[in-house]
C-alpha cells in the first residue's frame, strides 16, 4: 500500500510520501535509543510538564487536527474533534497520576528474611508501536502517553493511509519539549517491521490491528525474546434481556454499531436479543439505523461518513451479500450506493446461520447482525461462540443477571447498560483471538516496565542461602 492521504469521501489522492530508507530508519532508532537514556534520568515532574504541554497543543489545535483526521480516514468531523479532546485528557491523566502508579510497592520484608523488600517499576527502552487508521490519534496516544511518562521512548509505524496524522503526533511531542527522538514516526511499509523489531535497540512492541498482523508481530517478537501487547479484532456481543429499557438499548445500540462509521474494534457487532423482546427491539433498532444520515463527514448533520477504503467497503458488502444469498433477511440498508466516495448505509441483518460469513467474521462497517436467543444460557452461548473476546455489552435491570453477565461473558471488557468504550482509568484489552496484554490504567502503564524485585538484607549473608536460589 502506498503511503498516502486519500480522501475517502471523494477517492482523491491528496498527498503521497516516499518510504524512509533503511538508513533513515536506523537513524530514527538511534535517536530513540539516545533519547531513552536522557528520558530515563528525568523526573516525573519534568515528564509531566512536557506531557501537559502536549495536551495544551492538542486542545489549541483541535479543529485543524480533526479536519486532518476526517480527510485521511473519513470519520465525522464531530467524532474527530472528540478524539482530539480525549487524547488531551489522557495526557493530563497520566501526567497527574504516573508517579503514583509507578511508585515502589513495599513487600513483607519479614516474610522473605529481608530488612527491606519492594517492587520497583522502571522503563525498558524504545518501544515499537504498530497502529491502525481507525482512531489514528487515540490509539497511538493511549500507548504514547503512559509510555513516555514511564520513561520509555516510542517509534510509531502508523497505517499507510494516515501519514499526516502520524507526522503530526511526532511534531506535537517535539514541540511539547520532549527530547529529540523521544517519539518518532517511521514512514515505512509493513515489510520493514521485522527488521525494526529485530534491532537490539528496540525492546518491545505494541500492535493494534488484525489477527494476521498480531500473529506476525508475536512471531518476530517471540524469536527475539521481546515483550508484546496485542489488541486485535473484535466481534462484540450486545445482549438484550427482557428487563432491559428497550428504547435506551436501541438508542445506544445504534451508536455502538455506527460509531466511527462502524469501524471500531469495540463497536457492538452481534446483537443477541431474548425472544420475548426480539420483535420489539428489532423494530426500534432498524428504525434508528434507517434514520441515520450518511454523507459528507465534514457536514455537522452527517451521522455516518464513508468507509476508510474502497476495499473495506467492498468487503462488508460481500459479507452482507453472502448472508442474503444463504437465507438472511435485511431489515434496512444492504445496498452499495453509486457515486464518489466509499459510503455504505447502516444495515441490519437477521436470520443469520453458522454457515454465513457474518456469523463468525468481524464486520468492520455499519452493519449489525441480529440474533434471537430463547434463554440466558443461549444468549451466553451465542455471545461466547466466536474466536474473539475484546468487548461486550449486556442490557438488563436484573441485579442477578448483571452479576452473571460480568462473570460469564468471555471478553476483556464487560459493559452493562452502557456502551463499550475506553477510559484512561480502566485497563483495556482482549482475550482469545482479540489479543493479550492491556493498555491504559496502571496495568497498561506497567506492561512496558521492568517489574524489578528489590531485596535488601543486612551486611551478612542470610543463613541457608547460596546453594540454590530462584
Amino acid at each position: 500500500m502506498p503511503i498516502a492521504t486519500t480522501n475517502p469521501a471523494t477517492g482523491q489522492v491528496l498527498k503521497t510520501y516516499d518510504p524512509m530508507s533503511d538508513e533513515q530508519v536506523d537513524a530514527a532508532i538511534e535517536r530513540a535509543h539516545l533519547a531513552f537514556r536522557q528520558l530515563h534520568d528525568t523526573t516525573y515532574a519534568q515528564r509531566a510538564q512536557w506531557l501537559n504541554a502536549a495536551a495544551d497543543l492538542l486542545d489549541a489545535e483541535r479543529d485543524a487536527t480533526a479536519r486532518l483526521m476526517t480527510t485521511e480516514m473519513g470519520k465525522t468531523y464531530a467524532a474527530a474533534k472528540a478524539e482530539v479532546t480525549k487524547c488531551a485528557t489522557a495526557c493530563r491523566f497520566y501526567a497527574a497520576n504516573a508517579e503514583k502508579m509507578l511508585a515502589d510497592e513495599p513487600a513483607d520484608a519479614g516474610a522473605v528474611k529481608a530488612t527491606r523488600a519492594f517492587v520497583r517499576y522502571q522503563p525498558i527502552g524504545p518501544v515499537l508501536a504498530v497502529m491502525p487508521w481507525n482512531f489514528p490519534l487515540w490509539q497511538v496516544m493511549r500507548f504514547a502517553a503512559p509510555a513516555l511518562m514511564a520513561g520509555n521512548t516510542g517509534l510509531l509505524k502508523h497505517a499507510s493511509n494516515v501519514p499526516q496524522t502520524a507526522l503530526y503526533l511526532e511534531d506535537v511531542f517535539r514541540r511539547a519539549g520532549f527530547p529529540e527522538g523521544a517519539f518518532g514516526t517511521l514512514l515505512v511499509g509493513s515489510d520493514a517491521v521485522e527488521r525494526i523489531l529485530a534491532d537490539p535497540r528496540v525492546r518491545a512492541a505494541t500492535l493494534t490491528g488484525s489477527e494476521a498482523a498480531g500473529r506476525s508481530i508475536a512471531q518476530i517478537a517471540g524469536r527475539e525474546l521481546k515483550k508484546t501487547v496485542l489488541e486485535l479484532g473484535g466481534s462484540d456481543p450486545f445482549v438484550v434481556m427482557p428487563s432491559a429499557d428497550l428504547d435506551k438499548a436501541a438508542e445506544v445500540a445504534t451508536t455502538a454499531r455506527c460509531q466511527n462509521n462502524g469501524q471500531s474494534c469495540i463497536a457492538a457487532k452481534r446483537f443477541i436479543v431474548h425472544t420475548d423482546v426480539f420483535d420489539a427491539f428489532a423494530e426500534k433498532f432498524a428504525a434508528r439505523m434507517s434514520a441515520l444520515r450518511v454523507g459528507d463527514p465534514m457536514d455537522e448533520n452527517t451521522d455516518v461518513g464513508p468507509l476508510a477504503s474502497e476495499r473495506g467497503r467492498d468487503e462488508i458488502h460481500d459479507q452482507v451479500s453472502d448472508a442474503v444469498d444463504n437465507g438472511a433477511t435485511v431489515l434496512c440498508g444492504g445496498e452499495k450506493p453509486d457515486g464518489d466516495g466509499w459510503f455504505y448505509p447502516p444495515t441490519v441483518v437477521t436470520d443469520l446461520k453458522p454457515e454465513m460469513r457474518m456469523w463468525s467474521e468481524e464486520v468492520f462497517g455499519p452493519v449489525a447482525g441480529l440474533y434471537r436467543a430463547n434463554s440466558y444460557s443461549e444468549a451466553i452461548e451465542i455471545a461466547n461462540g466466536t474466536s474473539f473476546g475484546l468487548g461486550s455489552n449486556a442490557w438488563t435491570t436484573d441485579p442477578a443477571e448483571q452479576e452473571r453477565f460480568a462473570t460469564d461473558l468471555d471478553a476483556g471488557n464487560v459493559f452493562i447498560n452502557g456502551m463499550t468504550t475506553s477510559y484512561p482509568e480502566l485497563p483495556f484489552g482482549g482475550v482469545k483471538n482479540s489479543g493479550y496484554g492491556r493498555e491504559l490504567s496502571a496495568v497498561g502503564m506497567r506492561e512496558f516496565c521492568n517489574t524489578k524485585t528489590v531485596w535488601i538484607g543486612e551486611g551478612e549473608a542470610v543463613a541457608g542461602a547460596g546453594a540454590h536460589s530462584e
